[in-house]
């Protein structure tokens, strides 16, 4: 091979790896690894621990004053062997992650229900938190989410659990919606279906008893 050959071939060797380069990076695993669903005197609670890496080009939008939007849903269906399965729970909760630029600090605000265009979010739960790490960690943990009462579960009857986690892009400004389509490291997703096992409520901790020494 002559030398104009072989400088052809550095050329496009070059060439290749500019492209790979810019392409996108993996899309960010997401995963369900813990479900559990109890059912108690007070109603029906949900928990589980959802796990994925924060992608650079999300952490990079909230660094910049973008707040993201998490959704949590879980429906509940009983099965029907002579027609379609009726819905008979449907819950969603509404997790917002922002970064606070003047204290540092990242605010965590959660919802019930689902943002609409008739009203904003009205969070019941706010907290702020040190590290992008801690925010996280609040997030992906999912405790005791009532998502029903008692009564609205026969526990004679067969049911189905449909159980969603996902980064909502629709509340993304709309020129970050246009730029974010189809790309994978937006994709932060998973869902789990399966049949329902309600487990009996795990006994809850006393409350420590308050020490009287010194009380007025």
């Amino acid at each position: 091979m002559g030398a104009l050959g072989v400088f052809t071939r550095w050329v496009l060797g070059v060439c290749l790896c500019a492209m790979l380069a810019w392409l996108p990076g993996p899309a960010s695993a997401t995963e369900i690894t813990q479900l559990r669903v109890e059912r108690g005197d007070d109603g029906v609670h949900l928990s589980a621990q959802v796990r994925f890496d924060l992608p650079f080009v999300v952490e990079d939008a909230l660094l910049k004053g973008i707040p993201m939007f998490f959704v949590v849903e879980a429906d509940i269906y009983r099965d029907r062997w002579y027609w379609t399965d009726p819905r008979v729970v449907s819950a969603a909760r509404t997790i917002r992650l922002a970064y606070q630029p003047l204290t540092r600090r990242w605010r965590v605000n959660i919802a019930s229900g689902l943002i609409t265009s008739s009203g904003g979010l009205r969070a019941t739960l706010n907290q702020n938190y040190e590290t992008l790490s801690d925010a996280l960690s609040a997030i992906q943990r999912v405790a005791r989410w009532k998502i029903a009462e008692a009564g609205e579960i026969d526990p004679d009857a067969s049911h189905k659990l449909d159980f969603t986690f996902r980064l909502d892009l629709t509340q993304l400004p709309r020129p970050f919606q246009i730029g974010v389509a189809g790309q994978k490291e937006w994709n932060i997703s998973a869902q789990v279906k399966e049949r329902l096992k309600l487990e009996p409520a795990a006994p809850q901790a006393a409350p420590a008893a308050a020490g009287t020494e010194g009380a007025k």
